[in-house]
């Protein structure tokens, strides 16, 4: 199967498009790696260290969506039509694809299947689905610093579920702990006054 990254730049870059995309357009690169596709396309945007407005709150909620139903086990994912049928600007996509292709070939060329049952067994679905929806809502949040780390959580994640590679996917995990300690920092910082997750756990222990 033609790597993900070949295949965008087929479909984006090489091939004629009209000047509005859509996810249902893009899910026909997809075949049978739908969800990590889907994660790694919708989280795209929010991990690269550029601007992305408007795009992490909707992104967030289709990824959640993905999420729930990683965790209960459905095989083939189910989008909202009016979320799948929206257009995006070809122009927008490419601008993306051209900051985020160069990563994903990096990430490409250390992806071999291992530690498989991490990325096919319902366990490890359950768990990775668990620190998806976690890190979707972090996205969700319209607050500075809640989004980039979070997303790239989802995008490592993401592409270990398109290659079944399950030691990139745990590297994901890794990252969706952090953004979770990073999130959780900030909300904190914004709810006593400007102290830090770290400031409130020296508190604790009485430092």
């Amino acid at each position: 199967m033609a790597k993900l990254s070949h295949e965008l730049q087929r479909y984006f870059f090489e091939e004629t498009r009209p000047q509005n995309v859509n996810l249902a357009d893009i899910l026909l690169l997809a075949g049978e790696r739908i969800f990590g596709f889907l994660l790694v396309i919708l989280s795209l945007p929010s991990a690269l260290p550029i601007p992305a407005p408007g795009y992490s709150v909707p992104f967030g909620i289709l990824i959640f969506i993905l999420a729930i139903q990683m965790i209960i086990g459905a095989k083939v994912p189910w989008l909202p039509p009016k979320m799948m049928n929206h257009p995006i600007k070809l122009e927008t996509v490419q601008g993306f694809l051209k900051a985020g292709i160069p990563w994903l070939r990096r990430i490409e060329a250390i992806a071999r299947p291992r530690l498989s049952y991490i990325c096919t067994t319902l366990a490890g679905r359950v768990t990775l689905g668990i620190a998806i929806a976690l890190m979707a809502i972090s996205m969700m949040i319209p607050i500075p610093g809640t989004n980039t780390l979070p997303a790239m959580g989802v995008f490592v994640t993401g592409f270990g579920l398109l290659e079944d590679d399950g030691a990139i996917s745990l590297g994901g995990l890794v990252l969706c702990v952090m953004g979770l300690i990073l999130t959780t920092s900030i909300l904190m910082a914004l709810a006593w006054g400007g102290s830090s997750l770290l400031d409130i756990i020296k508190t604790w222990l009485g430092r």
